[in-house]
C-alpha cells in the first residue's frame, strides 16, 4: 500500500501559517478534547492507525515535495504561500522524519467529555507550524472514537436489557448482538476498516472485514477478532420465485445442516414465511439440526414486525420460560433484525419485547450505516486547539473563549471555550480530570508519549484496547 503524500494532507490554509504565525515562534502545543455531544463518554481508540499508516518513518522526501510544489502553486496560483525550503529543513536536518511529539490517553480508555485527550508539539523550535499542519489528518481519530463511542452505549442498552430478561447463560452470547452491516454505506474501504475495527472493541459480530484486516494491521490482533455466518440475502431467496420459495429454504437447511445459519425470510410475506414454511413445512428439520436458524425480516416498522414474528414462532416451536420469567424460543432458532436499527431505536424494541414477556436473548441486531456513517465530527463535539506557545523564549498560555448570544439575547461564554497551558490528564479516585501540568503534582499523568520524532514509541494490542473499553 503506497502511503499518501502527506505534504498534501492539510487544509489549504494552512501552509500559509509559517508567515502568519507572530515572529519569533518556536512552539505551537495543541491538544484533543470531545467538547460533549451526543454521549458524555468517549471512548479514545483509533490515533495508533494514523501514526502507523501517515506518521511513522520518512514521510517528507524531495519527490515528494516535488508533487506537492507542482499542486500547491495550482491550487494558489502564485509563489510565495507555500514554502518549500520549511520541508526541505526536515529532509535535511531530520531526514524526512517528523519532529514531533505526541502524548495521548492509553487505545480504549474511556474519558468524560470535556477532558484533554491528545497533545502535540513541535520538537525542533523551527519546526513550530507543523503543529497544527497535522491537526487536519489528526482530527481524523474523531471518527474511530466516535463509532467506538456509539457502539459502546448500544452495549450498555443491550446489557440493561439483558439483565432484566435474559438468562445468565446467554450473557455469554452478548458480543454477537450487534453486528456491523455498514461496509456497504461507508464512505470508502478505509472508513470500513476504520469504523469498522471501532466497532469491534465492544463486539465480535461483525461483516465488514476490513475492520478486521486494520485491527491485526495496526493493532497486532493474532486473528480476525470480527466474525460472522452463512447467511442469504435476497438475490439467493427470489431466484425460484414466490412459489419457490420454500424450496429454496430447505435447500438452504439441506446446505448447512449444522452450526448457525441466518436467513433473510421478507422476500414476499414474512409471515407467512415463519408460520407455513419454517414453522410447519420444515420445522421438524430445523429442530433436530445441530445449529441454529436465524430468520431475518428485512422490512416493515420493527417492532410491530418483531412481536407478530415472536408470536408466530413461539406458537409453532414452543418455548420456555428462564429464570427471570421471560419466554425463550427452542435454542434452534433466533431472530435477526437488521433493518431500521440505530442507537434511538434499539431501546424501544428492547423494551416492547420486555412488555411482551419475551426475552432479549431471543435477539439480535444488524446495523449498518447508522453504525459507521451516520456520524460526523459533532456528534461528539472533536476539536484540537492550540493551549500553549512559547515565543521568543517566553511561554504563553494561549486560549480562546468566544462569546455567543442565549435565547433571551444574552452574552455568555461558548462551549467553544478552549483550555491554556501544558495539560496533563489524571485519575482522581477513578475520575478523569483535566489539569495543567503543574497542578495536583500529586497525581500521575495518564497521557503517554506515543510518537516522537517520527518513530512510534507505545503501541497497544486490540486484546488491551478491548480490555480497556470494557463495560
Amino acid at each position: 500500500m503506497i502511503k499518501e503524500n502527506l505534504i498534501l494532507l492539510a487544509d489549504a490554509y494552512k501552509y500559509s501559517h509559517h508567515k502568519l504565525y507572530i515572529p519569533g515562534t518556536q512552539l505551537i502545543y495543541s491538544y484533543l478534547e470531545s467538547r460533549g455531544g451526543k454521549f458524555d463518554e468517549t471512548v479514545f481508540y483509533g490515533l495508533q492507525y494514523f501514526l502507523k499508516e501517515y506518521l511513522e518513518g520518512v514521510v517528507f522526501t524531495n519527490e515528494k515535495l516535488d508533487e506537492a510544489e507542482t499542486t500547491l502553486l495550482e491550487v494558489f496560483g502564485r509563489k510565495d504561500i507555500f514554502e518549500r525550503s520549511r520541508f526541505e529543513y526536515i529532509i535535511n536536518k531530520h531526514g524526512g522524519k517528523l519532529p514531533i511529539r505526541i502524548k495521548a490517553v492509553a487505545e480504549g480508555t474511556v474519558v468524560p467529555v470535556r477532558n484533554v485527550l491528545m497533545t502535540i508539539e513541535n520538537t525542533d523550535p523551527e519546526c513550530f507550524w507543523l503543529t497544527n499542519f497535522l491537526e487536519t489528518l489528526l482530527m481524523q481519530v474523531w471518527y474511530p472514537c466516535t463509532v467506538a463511542s456509539l457502539s459502546r452505549e448500544i452495549k450498555k442498552i443491550i446489557k440493561h436489557y439483558y439483565k432484566a430478561t435474559a438468562s445468565e447463560a446467554a450473557f455469554a452470547g452478548i458480543d454477537f448482538v450487534l453486528n456491523d452491516f455498514g461496509f456497504r454505506g461507508a464512505s470508502s474501504v478505509e472508513s470500513a476498516g476504520i469504523g469498522g475495527s471501532a466497532h469491534l472493541v465492544n463486539f465480535s459480530g461483525s461483516d465488514t472485514i476490513p475492520g478486521s484486516v486494520f485491527a491485526k494491521r495496526y493493532y497486532h490482533a493474532p486473528t480476525a477478532p470480527g466474525l460472522s455466518i452463512p447467511a442469504t440475502e435476497h438475490s439467493v431467496c427470489t431466484l425460484l420465485g414466490e412459489e419457490g420459495e420454500l424450496e429454496i429454504f430447505k435447500h438452504i437447511l439441506d446446505t448447512y445442516p449444522t452450526g448457525t445459519i441466518a436467513c433473510v425470510s421478507d422476500s414476499y410475506n414474512i409471515f407467512r414465511a415463519c408460520e407455513q414454511y419454517w414453522g410447519t413445512e420444515l420445522k421438524e428439520q430445523i429442530l433436530s439440526r445441530d445449529g441454529t436458524l436465524v430468520i431475518r425480516p428485512d422490512s416493515g416498522d420493527p417492532v410491530k414486525t418483531l412481536l407478530t414474528i415472536f408470536d408466530i414462532l413461539m406458537n409453532k416451536f414452543g418455548y420456555t420460560v428462564n429464570e427471570k420469567g421471560f419466554k425463550v424460543l427452542p435454542p434452534q432458532v433466533r431472530v435477526i433484525q437488521g433493518d431500521g436499527i440505530s442507537y434511538s431505536s434499539i431501546p424501544g424494541i428492547f423494551a416492547a419485547l420486555q412488555e411482551a414477556g419475551i426475552s432479549a436473548e431471543n435477539l439480535v441486531l444488524g446495523m449498518g450505516g447508522a453504525l459507521l456513517q451516520r456520524v460526523n465530527r459533532d456528534t461528539q463535539e472533536f476539536a484540537l486547539k492550540c493551549a500553549y506557545a512559547e515565543v521568543n523564549g517566553k511561554g504563553i498560555n494561549v486560549q480562546k473563549m468566544p462569546v455567543e448570544m442565549d435565547a433571551n439575547g444574552q452574552l455568555r461564554t461558548s462551549f467553544k471555550k478552549s483550555k491554556a497551558g501544558k495539560l496533563k490528564l489524571v485519575n482522581d479516585n477513578g475520575i478523569f480530570k483535566t489539569f495543567t501540568q503543574t497542578e495536583a503534582p500529586h497525581l500521575e499523568d495518564v497521557l503517554h508519549t506515543v510518537f516522537e520524532n517520527g518513530r512510534v514509541t507505545k503501541s497497544y494490542t486490540f486484546e488491551e484496547v478491548r480490555k480497556t473499553a470494557a463495560l
